[in-house]
């Protein structure tokens, strides 16, 4: 009976904390070497569970390299996606001209997504944001005003999702990109 218990009570745990064993994905490491779980959340919309993110940093010191995974549990185009991203660019204060920019650049690389698969977008310093669709490469965006404005969408004090950024940021900082200091 205790060991039923147990299970039951793992289980429950489980369910109430997305990717708790989430392990670091083997196309992040490529980027970045030795990373860290920072943080994970997960985004529910209306009720609707949307996906579940996680925030990697680097394990070198001073490091400026991040990633964000997202776990998609619905199924999106990809231009609903890259529409979305551009909205959500524009609510932290990018001009409407550059956020439809890059809007239609996303959607010329985003595919559509069905629950259970993964788009990554990993930043590294001078070489800009990459993107990874189930762990393969897709495109990289360069700049340090992308990725501000991409990662920003979680991880600004602006942001629309102020559960999620907290649930990313754990005890930590954002990053240096977007929060300069902490």
């Amino acid at each position: 009976m205790k060991l039923y218990r147990a299970l039951v009570i793992t289980l429950a745990l489980g369910a109430i904390t997305p990717n708790s064993f989430a392990k670091e994905p083997p196309h992040i490491k490529s980027m970045m070497g030795q990373v860290q779980l920072q943080g994970l959340g997960r985004l529910n919309f209306w009720g609707f569970h949307v996906y579940d993110a996680n925030l990697y940093r680097s394990t070198a010191k001073d490091s400026q390299e991040f990633a964000l995974e997202l776990k998609y549990q619905r199924s999106f185009s990809g231009e609903a996606i890259a529409n979305r991203t551009a909205e959500e660019m524009k609510n932290l204060g990018v001009s409407d001209t550059q956020a439809t920019a890059w809007g239609k650049e996303l959607a010329s690389i985003l595919p559509n997504v069905e629950p259970g698969q993964t788009i990554a977008a990993v930043y590294i310093p001078k070489q800009g944001t990459s993107f990874f669709y189930e762990g393969k490469k897709m495109s990289q965006i360069q700049g340090a005003d992308f990725a501000k404005a991409f990662f920003g969408i979680w991880l600004d004090s602006k942001t629309s999702v102020p559960k999620l950024r907290a649930e990313l940021l754990g005890q930590g900082c954002p990053p240096p990109l977007i929060s300069g200091a902490c």
